[in-house]
């Protein structure tokens, strides 16, 4: 019988058919689809350096899970919290159009998710792809959850350079020996420097230049004449690091999820926040070496920071007919000072969008608004009938964004005060769009170096053209800060040296292929431009990705105003968001 349902009727074969041939002629009709995930936080124990703690983490690893998807894919990803404390997690450099509320950041986006409770982040990956990141976003807590987020390109898309053999993330990371959460609330109670950490990792191991960590160590195994994607991403919490393999060049392909013009270099340097896909060509034949790769940190300022190394193996599959790998040579890299800031701003000058056909760019090339904002250290003081330990023993550190420092609310986020009109409770909307007390900025300091602690916002209309010069500050010297922006990729459009100068700096622009990035550092002593036109409507933060400087108050955020299309509005808030 024709009819019955083991034989497909002849009309169904057609509509079969039919849909096999709408696939091959419409491949992105197959493109988006939704992916699901659970992220389960949880106690994990660890040991590294002979110490084993009871970590954080997601789904039992350490580091965290990869998360995969396709540009244009929707992501669902149930977060249950198994632990104490409270979480968040954010997809760092998701623009999240119009789903501000999937964000992340405490109390901007969302109150944190509690003890036994779960929230659902839903986003759609549009017109991104490349690596990302995912880490909490409340108190130091990203300091053990943290993971990759890799979206491929589209299904009938290829990468615009040589397909890699084998692609690899590699995560720097760093270990404390103690609990980070009991360093900075420590550190934010007698207003001093925290302690450091104990040691930098490559894919959660610090390798073989620590004591007791031998056996630690991330090996890369690779065949020669192939060529591989590494994947890097700082996770790390409060160090930029210089990252090289011993007698390698490597090929930037991209940073933050952008395509750039490919250049070479033997030395990358990579900020906490940043991501950068690089080609490596392996040698043509089996070498007789094994190769290190080092990462070690880049730092300018005054306080005390972990200076050590951490390391991995670059090591090639030996052919049968070999003899055992115990006489390889070791090869070391060479890595740039510790504050090689010349090599840095030569290194970051480098980097160009694509800027071709098909992944234009789009420059804002009038702007609506300019911003001068300056970012960096200061004091506060210390309250009554207590010690401090900061600069001198009646104030504590701080640090700053044209000298307020952000005070997050603790009751209620940001973005639910103003989606559901409680907003002068919450926060202020006249953040300065220069400094209230200009100074000369990168030359002496002035006397008073107190900042004021507030919840300021800027707020922009929708479609707004933006320009921030981001200006670095000598007030307990200078330091380079990677500064992060939630919900957008800026253009970087200038960067120098010394004081900003509004008259001749602008003229030195590049408005033709600036770099498009979501983290980027402010070098120490210098300021960079930046563009982005304001077409994501929500509650957006801005922050120095050095989580101690962001514990210290060096954050702001934007509110950007719903558009009037139908596409252009904040979403509703899900039903499951955390209550505080």
């Amino acid at each position: 019988n024709m009819d019955s349902p083991h034989f497909p009727s002849f009309a169904s074969f057609r509509v079969l058919l039919f849909g096999f041939w709408v696939i091959a002629l419409f491949p992105e009709f197959v493109l988006s689809i939704t992916r699901h995930y659970t992220f389960n936080v949880e106690y994990l124990n660890v040991t590294r350096l002979c110490h084993t703690r009871n970590i954080l983490s997601v789904n039992g690893k350490f580091p965290g899970p990869r998360l995969v998807a396709r540009e244009g894919d929707r992501v669902l990803v149930k977060v249950v919290n198994h632990v104490s404390n409270n979480v968040t997690i954010h997809w760092h450099g998701i623009r999240q159009i119009t789903s501000g509320w999937a964000d992340g950041p405490a109390y901007v986006t969302q109150c944190p998710i509690q003890t036994n409770q779960s929230y659902t982040y839903n986003f759609t990956i549009v017109g991104q792809r490349g690596t990302l990141l995912w880490h909490a976003h409340i108190s130091w807590l990203r300091a053990t959850i943290y993971g990759p987020i890799i979206i491929l390109p589209k299904h009938n898309e290829s990468y615009p350079f040589q397909k890699p053999y084998k692609e690899i993330p590699i995560l720097f990371g760093e270990w404390f020996n103690v609990d980070p959460e009991a360093i900075i609330s420590q550190a934010l109670q007698n207003g001093g420097g925290p302690d450091v950490s104990d040691a930098y990792t490559i894919n959660g191991f610090p390798g073989p230049l620590y004591n007791c960590s031998s056996k630690d160590t991330y090996t890369l195994k690779v065949k020669p004449g192939k060529t591989y994607l590494l994947r890097l991403i700082n996770a790390a919490l409060n160090e930029e690091l210089f990252f090289s393999i011993a007698n390698h060049t490597l090929t930037v392909v991209e940073a933050d999820a952008r395509y750039t013009k490919p250049f070479d270099t033997d030395t990358l340097l990579i900020a906490p926040g940043q991501t950068t896909n690089v080609l490596l060509k392996t040698k043509p034949y089996f070498p007789n070496a094994s190769y290190q790769m080092a990462a070690r940190p880049y730092f300018t300022g005054r306080g005390t920071f972990d200076n050590s190394t951490t390391a991995g193996i670059l090591l090639y599959k030996q052919p049968l007919h070999h003899s055992s790998l115990k006489n390889l040579t070791l090869l070391k890299p060479t890595l740039p000072p510790i504050n090689a800031t010349n090599f840095v701003a030569n290194f970051t000058g480098k980097f160009r969008s694509l800027a071709n056909a098909k992944f234009p760019v789009n420059v804002p090339q009038k702007v609506d608004r300019n911003f001068f904002f300056t970012v960096g250290l200061g004091t506060s003081p210390c309250p009554k009938n207590t010690t401090c330990q900061g600069p001198s023993n009646n104030t504590k550190f701080a640090a700053s964004v044209n000298n307020i420092s952000f005070a997050l609310p603790s009751s209620v986020s940001i973005m639910q005060a103003y989606y559901s009109g409680q907003t002068n409770m919450v926060f202020k909307t006249d953040f300065p769009a220069t400094p209230l007390n200009p100074f000369n900025y990168t030359g002496t300091p002035p006397n008073n170096t107190m900042v004021t602690n507030d919840t300021k916002l800027v707020v922009l209309k929708f479609n707004t053209s933006v320009e921030v010069v981001l200006q670095d500050t000598n007030i307990l010297g200078a330091e380079s800060h990677p500064l992060h922006l939630h919900g957008y990729d800026f253009f970087i459009v200038g960067q120098g040296f010394g004081n900003y100068d509004p008259n001749n700096d602008p003229a030195k622009f590049n408005l033709v292929d600036p770099v498009e990035r979501n983290t980027a550092g402010v070098p120490a002593g210098g300021w960079i431009a930046i563009r982005f036109k304001a077409d994501n409507p929500g509650v957006w933060f801005m922050h120095c990705h050095l989580d101690l400087h962001t514990s210290w108050g060096l954050r702001m955020a934007w509110l950007v105003l719903d558009g009037p299309g139908p596409n252009q509005k904040l979403q509703p808030p899900p039903s499951d968001l955390p209550k505080c």
